[in-house]
């Protein structure tokens, strides 16, 4: 009889964990438009059917790092505002220093200069490497900062619900929210911001006019800026007159680390250098970097973090992406991938994972507070599956520090 008592607790505990919902991320306002994000990988989007789809605003990717302009940025700007929809911008960030950060931020205004635009400036600092929790919140910080100062316009955070949660600070937290988090209604509570400003709630989304998946993104009233004036104009960050920057190695520096800031590889460094060891480079030494050299880090010397994978059967990139606590995006940024819905088993790409994943398994590392059902929506997946992998006897039992294998 004591067995049986036992066993109906346990079932009890785990329909609990199963059908208690975790809180949910509210939007800001109750007023909700229907929007997508776009960049070059979109090709030439036919914007008067994305209009007649019931499309209202389009985030636009104007550039990459310090010196990457996206191929399409131009022209997806110009038809977006000639068929009446209200156009966002935004940044993928590879800083990996303050002073890094500063650079990008012009860097992006000087892309967006002298253009009317409708939504808040928007900062894509998803890729961290090996950087701290505290280097990612100084770097996020002065990025938002400059990128204000410079604009004249308010900005805001494009974060997926993980590193909302554990990545970035209060401080960070003051700006608002352009949260992703795919496969669930309402994105989760993260502890840190009170609510969204944009949710992307799909990397698979289809749109008329767009040939392939696009993200798509619901926005509430407070993403459009208070002052839609043309955006100062700001001069790109000068190259001498060969088309080059000179840049000064600080301490900690590697050939990898700057390859990986200014868009270009480690050959490339080592060859207009003339390096003679490419694993000995020094303080205060001078290097001359080609500002126009964008290989868009496919060579996996770029980025010592850097992982090959290769595609299984079934695979999707929105799968990898969650197996490695990636984003979609991020995987199409660093492949040079066409089309997001077209993949084939036994090709090879290339990922940066988060640090707490390893292999081609996905691990995570439980922290003080999470739950079973919290790590499950996390990931995409089922409690009941996260406690048959990991042959969890007490699904109410987790501990911090404790090793879980996810998929």
């Amino acid at each position: 009889m004591r067995k049986k008592v036992i066993l109906l607790i346990f079932f009890i505990i785990i329909f609990l964990v199963i059908t208690v919902p975790a809180y949910a991320l509210s939007p800001s306002s109750s007023k909700i438009y229907k929007g997508i994000d776009v960049s070059e990988w979109q090709g030439d989007i036919d914007f008067k059917k994305v209009k007649e789809a019931g499309i209202e605003i389009v985030y636009i990717r104007a550039g990459q790092g310090f010196s990457y302009e996206d191929a399409k940025f131009e022209r997806n700007y110009e038809k977006a505002k000639e068929n009446g929809l209200k156009v966002g911008v935004y940044h993928y960030v590879t800083a990996r220093s303050v002073e890094d950060a500063k650079l990008q931020a012009k860097f992006f205004v000087s892309l967006i200069s002298n253009k009317k635009i409708d939504c808040k400036l928007a900062m894509d600092f998803e890729s961290f490497g090996n950087l701290t929790n505290l280097q990612i919140n100084e770097i996020a910080l002065a990025y938002l900062k400059e990128l204000e100062q410079l604009s004249k316009k308010e900005v805001i955070v494009y974060s997926n619900t993980y590193a909302a949660k554990y990545k970035f600070n209060s401080e960070v937290a003051r700006y608002p929210l352009w949260v992703a988090q795919y496969g669930v209604n309402e994105p989760q509570d993260n502890g840190k911001w009170k609510s969204w400003e944009g949710y992307q709630y799909s990397s698979t989304g289809r749109v008329n006019g767009i040939s392939g998946n696009v993200d798509l993104d619901k926005f509430t009233e407070n993403i459009f800026l208070s002052n839609v004036e043309e955006i100062p104009e700001v001069e790109k960050p000068k190259c001498d007159k060969e088309d080059r920057i000179l840049y000064k190695v600080k301490k900690g520096d590697t050939l990898t680390k700057i390859a990986l800031e200014f868009n270009t590889t480690v050959s490339h460094l080592v060859e207009i250098n003339n390096i003679k060891n490419s694993n000995l480079i020094y303080t205060g030494e001078i290097l001359t970097i080609s500002c126009n050299h964008n290989n868009n880090q496919n060579n996996s010397s770029t980025n010592q973090s850097m992982i090959t994978y290769k595609i299984k059967s079934g695979d999707t990139l929105t799968k990898i992406a969650l197996t490695y606590n990636t984003t979609v995006s991020s995987l199409v940024n660093l492949n040079n991938i066409k089309n997001s819905n077209l993949i084939y088993a036994g090709e090879t790409i290339k990922i940066i994972p988060n640090n707490s994943l390893s292999g081609s398994n996905a691990y995570y590392t439980v922290k003080r507070g999470n739950t079973l059902w919290e790590i499950a929506r996390m990931y995409n997946t089922s409690v009941a599956n996260i406690v048959r992998m990991n042959g969890i006897r007490n699904p109410n039992l987790i501990y911090p520090g404790q090793n879980l294998r996810i998929n």
